[in-house]
């Protein structure tokens, strides 16, 4: 029986076009591909059999349209090699002009808050516990999978978060997300669901997840701040709070220990929930980390963790530890299937129960605290009006600056090419102002090489 489609070969997508007959049609789609770019230089096509099984033509007709393109330059073929795209300056298409685009002005140097020194994540410790767990894997893995994650790594994190920050946890109460901000999705759905209709939120934090949760159908009122930190005596008809406690992002101080223990009275009382937002809560340079505020009390608080800063925010992984009298209620949120990669997961249980997550941990930490201390000597010596604030911590640190210069800092700054962050720009917009100017300085975003020359561009701007 005749073959309708061709079983080898690679494949290539054409639509030529009838009008003048197959060979011209074929030849111009074969012209338009490759002076577009679409089929880079170098790239191999088709056999003439293949393409012409493909296509549903004649075998000669696509032959003679290679030897059409050959003699043109666009293509070559050799024998053994067989037919590619030509070397040759292809135009790129035009890039689309998107709000907030800076190509001409982009940053020579970043100290924006937010990201690990991404050029310093564990390639071969990470590529060899992939290996691992890819060869371990069991065939059910590469199936749809649990909507609280993968077992393996439900299982890692329980034992880990129990070990490392005081979580009581159960490998029935993680839920694997796809970082924090995907964690509040689900919790802002699952709230609505509830009946709820406000969460309240820091005073400072990050505009994402104020939206994320407003998106959800939820008030979002700021919490009073003080010279303590967040004062989390919630409004009256708030379900639910969202603090970042061990090291509040970004003022840098964490919560009073007095008001850890109001916050979770408070959610006892009141039948609320408080969501913990544990963002780097490995990362404490000059003293014993403060433990989870989960651990005070697990059934009204809702534990948020992220390897967004200790490893890489492009592996899109976080947990959350809920009450067990939720987690349900979670994975109906969250939705039927699990929306994170499994082999990721896989790995990340493998590189936890092996030990190279505790050793890329304090690696890096060590790496972040002489950077933090190379920050406050290099601001003592170059600029005495600047101060260091908040504990010694975390990967930013915040630099309170003499009354109205946070402004005219950070607009210097722009102009010598160093992306930098305001306290300002972190405030929630129902927050009353605050008189002190402060700069949000992340000094893990810098690569090692980039460091030196990045706090160089620092001092340069600091009055």
């Amino acid at each position: 029986m005749a073959e309708s489609w061709a079983t080898l070969g690679v494949d290539l997508h054409l639509e030529p076009a009838l009008a003048g007959g197959l060979r011209r049609g074929l030849t111009d789609a074969l012209r338009d591909a490759v002076r577009t770019g679409r089929l880079a230089p170098g790239t191999r096509l088709p056999s003439s059999r293949t393409l012409a099984a493909d296509l549903g033509i004649a075998r000669n007709t696509v032959a003679e349209a290679y030897a059409d393109l050959v003699a043109e330059g666009w293509l070559t073929a050799r024998q053994g090699s067989g037919t590619r795209v030509a070397d040759r300056v292809v135009a790129p298409p035009p890039a689309a002009a998107g709000p907030g685009r800076r190509e001409p002005g982009r940053p020579a140097h970043s100290l924006v808050p937010g990201t690990p020194d991404l050029a310093a994540f564990p390639r071969a410790e990470w590529l060899r516990a992939a290996r691992r767990a890819l060869a371990t894997a069991p065939s059910d893995a590469l199936g749809y999978g649990d909507p609280r994650g993968r077992r393996e790594l439900r299982t890692a994190l329980a034992g880990y978060l129990a070990r490392v920050r005081g979580v009581r946890a159960t490998p029935d109460t993680v839920v694997v997300t796809a970082g924090t901000s995907h964690a509040l999705r689900v919790l802002g759905t699952m709230l609505r669901a509830r009946g709820a209709d406000t969460v309240a939120v820091e005073s400072y934090g990050l505009d994402v997840h104020w939206r994320l949760l407003r998106a959800a159908g939820l008030a979002t009122p700021a919490l009073p701040y003080d010279a303590r930190g967040t004062d989390p005596r919630a409004p009256d008809g708030a379900a639910a709070v969202l603090l970042t406690p061990a090291h509040q992002f970004p003022t840098g101080t964490p919560l009073h220990p007095d008001r850890r223990a109001a916050v979770v009275d408070w959610a006892r009382r009141t039948g609320g929930l408080v969501l913990e937002d544990d963002y780097d809560g490995e990362f404490r340079y000059d003293r014993q980390p403060v433990g989870a505020l989960q651990g005070l009390d697990p059934d009204r608080v809702v534990y948020l963790g992220t390897a967004s800063k200790s490893l890489a925010p492009g592996l899109r992984l976080g947990w959350m530890v809920l009450p067990p009298a939720l987690a349900e209620e979670a994975v109906a949120a969250k939705g039927h299937v699990d929306t994170c990669g499994s082999l990721d997961q896989l790995t990340l249980a493998e590189f936890l129960t092996s030990g190279a997550y505790d050793r890329h941990v304090r690696s890096a930490r060590l790496r972040y605290r002489r950077r933090r201390d190379a920050l406050a000597a290099a601001v003592a010596d170059r600029a005495p009006s600047v101060r260091v604030t908040g504990i010694a911590a975390g990967l930013h640190a915040v630099l309170r600056l003499p009354p109205g210069l946070e402004q005219p800092v950070v607009q210097a700054a722009d102009l010598q090419g160093l992306a930098l962050h305001g306290l300002t720009y972190y405030r929630h917009p129902d927050a009353p102002a605050d008189p002190s100017d402060a700069l949000v300085v992340g000094y893990g975003t810098p690569s090692d090489s980039a460091w030196t020359g990045t706090l160089e561009a620092l001092c340069r701007v600091l009055p």
